[in-house]
């Protein structure tokens, strides 16, 4: 796989500084039962990190720590963790909300029949990838059959009352380009979402819109392709200032499986740490008792995936 470190650092993307913490994004690990062709985490079933009992025991004593609202937990697929459950148990208490992006097909694999059940029983909001309502494009994107298995999961957790506009089973759904292009408007796509869906008796309560980001399996594919270049002036021509007031980084710290802290899930995977006094890398066990507003962002041109545009973050477009 091509590394495109090298080619969006040095950047003169804007500088930005972090306001109050209230999201804390944790990544369990990479393993996954899917190899999606625009996973910025290169995730697969091959992958092996995983996040020990140590490290999230410190997950825990931030929770209680900081006045924290939502757990953001991902991977990988974060449900194939053997504590994952554990952990949404404890944090549940903790935090106003616990959220779980999920890629769908977990739901329905060998052994998970009871996930689903789990989720809905401690009210936690399930953002689910399906990046088209089209079933070839999303077999194209992520792997023959996963379509079919999105509905099926789809209809599980609508069965259980997600995505019926309970306020506490939330079902969001989350849309990735098929290839360098930037997403066309949030609303408007959401609306050909629900017609479309409706086809297969499928409900949700909202969509995510997210731009691909030029870094790792799907950087790689640009490169490979002859695309980098012209995708990175795609996101600089589409800037945004005023998005640089709502880009997600400002108000979440990214946690790897190892315990160390990034301003964003992107920054993590490019191994751009969160510099706290200067430090190489900086743990969160070492941020328990730390206020980080004001502290400075690390940032490169990739950052200008989260301002083109609409604007882009884990919560979808910027611009509402």
């Amino acid at each position: 796989m091509y590394d495109t470190f090298h080619l969006l650092k040095p950047s003169d993307f804007p500088e930005i500084s972090r306001e109050k913490v209230d999201t804390l994004q944790v990544n369990l690990g990479y393993r996954c039962n899917q190899s999606c062709v625009h996973c910025h985490v290169n995730a697969g079933p091959a992958r092996k990190e995983v996040m020990s009992s140590e490290t999230l025991d410190t997950v825990m004593d931030y929770l209680h720590a900081r006045p924290i609202q939502t757990l953001d937990i991902t991977g990988g697929a974060p449900e194939l963790h053997p504590q994952f459950k554990t952990l949404v148990s404890r944090a549940s208490g903790l935090v106003r909300r616990v959220i779980d992006r999920c890629n769908l097909t977990i739901l329905v694999e060998p052994g998970q029949e009871r996930l689903a059940g789990f989720l809905a029983r401690h009210n936690v909001q399930i953002v689910a990838s399906l990046p088209c309502y089209l079933e070839q494009n999303v077999d194209r994107q992520r792997g023959k059959g996963v379509f079919e298995k999105s509905v099926r999961a789809l209809r599980l957790l609508n069965s259980l009352g997600y995505g019926k506009g309970n306020p506490d089973l939330t079902l969001m759904l989350v849309y990735n380009p098929q290839g360098p292009d930037l997403p066309p408007p949030q609303a408007g796509l959401e609306d050909e979402y629900r017609e479309y869906l409706d086809r297969y008796d499928v409900s949700f309560d909202g969509l995510f819109t997210i731009t691909n980001m030029p870094i790792k399996r799907f950087g790689s594919t640009l490169v490979s392709q002859g695309k980098f270049s012209t995708y990175m002036s795609l996101l600089r021509g589409a800037h945004e200032v005023k998005n640089l007031q709502s880009v997600m980084c400002r108000t979440l710290i990214s946690v790897d499986w190892q315990g160390y802290v990034y301003d964003c899930d992107f920054n993590q995977m490019l191994g751009m740490p969160l510099r706290y006094h200067d430090r190489v890398r900086t743990h969160l066990s070492e941020l328990v008792d730390i206020d980080l507003r004001n502290s400075k962002i690390a940032v490169a041109d990739h950052c200008y995936g989260c301002t083109a545009g609409q604007g882009s973050s884990c919560g979808g477009s910027l611009s509402r």
